[in-house]
């Protein structure tokens, strides 16, 4: 599995600039805001942290064509899915998706205090935003693994991807932006919804593999 992680990870930096690409684009969302709602800098402070989360799950859902499509077309994937049993074949989606996060979604996380800035953003909802995207953009992740297995056998299934992922991805959203307006404003509670999301990470993070296994399995692989 280690070698798996190691290997993904490698790819994931190489092939196609997919972190390069993912941090452009959520810098390109972030820029455009302050063009579309006007130069009003206490309406960017109080929307940043939701802005911020909505460019992040976007710039998610780019990469997720990548997670298991290169595998499929150099035969690697069927190997996977030989080489273990069925216990085995959840965590080794498990083990690609932590590697595509690392890769791909992690440098968006680094980003994230720079572009909270731009917005105009306390520095405690600076944190709370970088911590909550820490924590909850696995989650979009082991979610897109399924997706990204349901399509894996279409020639264009990248669009898919994002019809099939992104409704489910809105609870995380919403657990994710409250948790950051919940560090800036006294009145709304911070770690309920930061224990929310993570116990959606965890909980996601054993059913997203499964399905994706399960999906590769009988359809995709």
């Amino acid at each position: 599995m280690l070698a798996l992680y190691i290997r993904d990870v490698r790819l994931s930096v190489r092939a196609g600039g997919g972190a390069l690409t993912g941090v452009i684009f959520f810098l390109a969302v972030i820029a455009t805001i302050p063009f579309g709602v006007g130069p009003d800098l206490n309406l960017l402070s109080r929307i940043g942290p939701a802005i911020l989360w909505i460019g992040a799950l976007l710039s998610c859902l780019l990469g997720l064509d990548r997670l298991f499509q290169a595998d499929r077309e150099d035969g690697s994937l069927d190997l996977l899915l030989l080489a273990g049993d069925r216990h085995m074949t959840p965590l080794t989606v498990l083990t690609k998706c932590l590697a595509h996060w690392t890769g791909s979604v992690l440098p968006l996380v680094v980003a994230a205090p720079l572009l909270g800035l731009f917005m105009n953003m306390e520095p405690a909802g600076i944190g709370a935003a970088t911590l909550t995207l820490f924590v909850g953009t696995p989650a979009i992740t082991f979610i897109g693994a399924a997706g990204a297995a349901v399509a894996v056998s279409l020639p264009r299934g990248g669009l898919l991807i994002s019809v099939l992922v992104l409704p489910l991805t809105i609870p995380v959203l919403i657990f994710g932006v409250s948790a950051c307006y919940g560090a800036v404003h006294d009145p709304e509670p911070f770690l309920q919804p930061f224990l929310i999301l993570a116990a959606l990470t965890l909980f996601l993070a054993v059913i997203g593999p499964a399905a994706a296994a399960l999906a590769l399995r009988h359809g995709g692989g």
